[in-house]
């Protein structure tokens, strides 16, 4: 039940803050400092659609505390959504 929440905490800070989630591609649990969480999301969807390109996936790293919260973000890589992503 743990990931499930981890997961719908993330949901909720990206939905609010960044853009929707399109996908969680990793949980982790970080010994003693919480949990990393892999997160793509559809960047620029309305642009893209208005100008025939292919959608932007960006790939963000989110780190939370042992409460399950949210403490920081950052952007991994931005690629193309037919692009073949990279292992991270």
């Amino acid at each position: 039940m743990k990931i499930k929440e981890i997961m719908g905490n993330v949901s909720d800070f990206f939905n609010e803050n960044v853009a929707p989630v399109h996908k969680i591609t990793s949980v982790e649990v970080r010994e003693e400092e919480g949990w990393r969480v892999i997160v793509e999301v559809v960047e620029e969807k309305e642009y893209m659609k208005k100008y025939a390109k292919d959608e932007m996936l960006g790939t963000y790293e989110a780190l939370l505390d042992k409460d399950k919260e949210v403490t920081s973000f950052k952007r991994l890589e931005v690629r193309y959504r037919s692009a073949i992503g990279q292992e991270m």
